[in-house]
């Protein structure tokens, strides 16, 4: 971030200079005037040395992890209930947070909320930091005075989303990680290994067993093709790369995604507790339901789900309430269909809907637990079966050559 040294006035009529980091001489202008000091001279400080060129490029493109998400959001919370004016938290946050990308998106909502700029406006100008979902809380607690209770609820969605993919992340390390190893032992085995003992047992003129056969195909191949091999590998990943970042693509990968065995039911659990406890906070905090779903089909997580949104919204427009869209919805389940159903005849929607995000948060992990259960066995299983292949390959010429030799 450019940095700019500044003569200003403060209070009590002294003249103050110093040093600022700012995107532009607007904004520094903005954060000195919300300082409470008039500035007299700004000048943007030029680069002596390229030596820390690699740090600013790093800074700029600094991430904002989840954690950092939720210790933001809730020490915002917290200034917001103690009465504390906007531009002072936004002063404050700036001056304590450590992520320096959250420190220049702050001292840019500064700089907007003192040009008049509303604080849903504010934030929706860093999409990549603040998602729809967190920006359109923003906009629900600004237009009903309810700011701090609604950002409590943001909280909560928050750290729920982060717990979920952290389980599903840790239940995929393990087996990512032996997949990896496996894959690096099966090369090594295949290009260096049994070429090796294939050329004793050819001297030796044993017939090579199917096994053996079958590693010598495999070996050749990568030895005259290795250049089609890498070539065609390098041109689907790219494809699929551009391929999956399309609609169309995020759909049909989402959709292949749902159908896979248990991890595919244990995504759509996920989503219906995701889509139920959003919908929920959403409704309680007075957003319309066409406006909630345009949300909820950006928080589920998953394309083919989300473009179900766009027909529960054409059928809600037509004045069919909402389980009735639901339940034409190919992914929701009749349990959420039937207590969507029953809470809005009975007008505790809220309830139902919390309800139902209570029961999948219990299955999902029931279900993390039932995938945690399972790889075990299936490793040791496809361990088995590599392990024995490469064994075979091996050892049954070398039997043959034993019994030669006797």
């Amino acid at each position: 971030m450019p940095k700019f040294s500044y003569k200003a006035i403060n209070e009590t009529g002294d003249t103050l200079s110093g040093m600022l980091e700012a995107d532009s001489v607007e904004m520094a202008t903005g954060i000195l005037t919300e300082r409470g000091y008039i500035p007299s001279k700004i000048k943007e400080k030029a680069e002596i040395s390229k030596g820390v060129s690699l740090r600013d490029f790093m800074d700029r493109f600094a991430s904002v992890k989840p954690h950092d998400l939720i210790l933001f959001t809730k020490q915002f919370r917290t200034m917001i209930h103690a009465g504390v004016p906007m531009l002072s938290i936004l002063r404050v946050m700036e001056e304590q947070t450590e992520n320096v990308r959250l420190k220049r998106i702050l001292a840019s909502m500064g700089v907007d909320i003192k040009e008049g700029s509303t604080l849903y406006d504010a934030f929706r100008k860093h999409r990549g930091v603040f998602s729809p979902l967190y920006c359109s809380m923003i906009r629900a607690g600004e237009s009903s005075g309810a700011l701090a209770g609604v950002m409590s609820r943001l909280i909560y969605i928050i750290e729920h989303e982060y717990k979920i993919k952290s389980d599903i992340k840790s239940a995929l390390q393990y087996p990512a990680i032996v997949f990896t190893f496996l894959g690096v032992a099966f090369f090594v085995l295949l290009t260096f290994v049994i070429p090796r003992f294939v050329k004793i047992f050819v001297n030796a003129g044993i017939a090579l067993p199917l096994p053996t056969r079958i590693c010598m195909i495999a070996y050749q191949y990568l030895i005259d093709f290795w250049f089609i091999v890498l070539g065609a590998a390098i041109v689907g990943i790219v494809t699929l790369f551009y391929y999956f970042k399309t609609d169309h693509g995020k759909y049909v990968r989402d959709s292949l995604i749902l159908k896979i065995p248990v991890f595919g039911p244990l995504l759509l659990k996920s989503a219906m507790s995701r889509f139920a406890s959003i919908f929920a906070i959403l409704h309680a905090s007075g957003i319309a339901v066409l406006d909630s779903m345009k949300i909820l089909s950006g928080t589920t997580g998953n394309a083919a789900i989300s473009r179900e949104f766009e027909r529960i919204e054409e059928r809600i427009r037509e004045g069919r309430g909402i389980a009735e869209p639901l339940k034409s919805a190919k992914h929701f389940p009749p349990m959420v269909v039937n207590m969507v159903a029953i809470g809005e005849e009975s007008g505790n929607l809220d309830e139902m809907l919390s309800e139902i995000a209570g029961h999948y948060d219990d299955e999902v992990e029931y279900a993390m637990k039932g995938l945690s259960d399972a790889i075990g066995p299936l490793l040791t299983i496809g361990l088995a079966a590599i392990v024995g292949f490469f064994a075979l390959a091996i050892f049954l010429p070398m039997w043959d050559l034993t019994k030669m030799l006797h």
